[in-house]
């Protein structure tokens, strides 16, 4: 039995409480990590896992042997990262989450750089705003906006989205245009909601140094930050977007800055990975390079002026 292979099988399966979801975040047989984890058991001389055909959890002895296996393996992994860093560059399978409008709009433009600086990294980039276990999904890292809820996960801040009110000339034509945050009761508006927690982003803006939300009397919500911004350009009511989404439809004409001087409260963007992993080679490769992305792309940055006073 490999030592360490059995840990690491121990760990995956206390961290995701069930042997077969180990086992898949692990791309191993069933039957190999069960194998593993009850050879280390009897190596051991302790129980480690209570095993009902539901439920796994964790013995005291197996909770303080996690511990120390977590640390242990954590140093294995440092260790070897040290010398691979020395000796080679960035390589391996590398699988991100972002969300959608990001990938497409910023990312993905920008990957023919990535690749060129980092050709043995394989990177697989999925591009959606559902929530994803990256622990059970096998995923590196993700880029989330919104201060991180999971303490489970490390945080770096990577950028800072800005956010501008708009809507078709058409629509504001026909039901007028709105002068004061407040206006916007009277309108109907485009909303994001969560897949995770089922939360309808209102309309956001600041006076004073305080925050505060507008509610539209009637409301087109969508889970994808893209379909908002097409049920905007169709006409179908006020939009509060990042800028790097609307800031060329707003060029062309096609959507109108309302309520440019009212500024809604910046976004915070992050990469998040798991806390009890080594940051590897190509996760740090990639978090630095997107990092580096952002602070120098003009649709982030907001480096041309919006109509209607919406730059900062």
């Amino acid at each position: 039995m490999d030592r360490f292979e059995a840990m690491q099988a121990f760990t995956r399966v206390v961290e995701l409480a069930s042997f077969t979801k180990a086992a898949l975040s692990l791309n191993l047989p069933k039957t190999t990590i069960s194998a593993q984890v009850q050879a280390l058991e009897n190596r051991l001389g302790v129980k480690l896992l209570n095993r009902t055909t539901r439920h796994v959890s964790v013995t005291t002895d197996g909770a303080a042997y996690y511990e120390r296996a977590v640390a242990l393996l954590n140093e294995l992994e440092e260790t070897e990262a040290a010398l691979r860093q020395a000796t080679s560059r960035p390589s391996g399978r590398l699988r991100v989450d972002v969300p959608g409008s990001i990938g497409r709009r910023i990312l993905i433009p920008a990957l023919a750089d990535f690749t060129e600086k980092y050709p043995d990294i394989i990177l697989e980039m999925g591009c959606n705003d559902r929530p994803v276990d990256l622990l059970e999904e096998g995923v590196d890292c993700v880029i989330r906006g919104g201060d991180p809820l999971d303490q489970s996960l490390v945080a770096r801040r990577v950028a800072s989205l800005r956010f501008v009110t708009c809507a078709t000339p058409g629509y504001l034509r026909k039901h007028g245009i709105p002068m004061q945050p407040r206006d916007l009761e009277r309108h109907t508006g485009i909303h994001y909601f969560s897949s995770k927690t089922g939360k309808v982003y209102e309309f956001d803006f600041e006076r004073d140094g305080e925050r505060y939300e507008v509610s539209s009397h009637r409301k087109m919500i969508f889970n994808d930050g893209d379909a908002c911004l097409a049920a905007c350009l169709a006409g179908l009511g006020v939009f509060q977007a990042a800028t790097f989404m609307v800031q060329e439809h707003i060029a062309s004409g096609e959507l109108q800055v309302v309520l440019g001087t009212h500024l809604s409260e910046n976004l915070p963007l992050y990469v998040l990975y798991p806390q009890n992993r080594h940051l590897s080679s190509k996760v740090r490769a990639f978090i630095d390079w997107t990092a580096a992305l952002f602070e120098t792309s003009d649709l982030v940055q907001t480096r041309t002026t919006l109509p209607g006073g919406a730059s900062r």
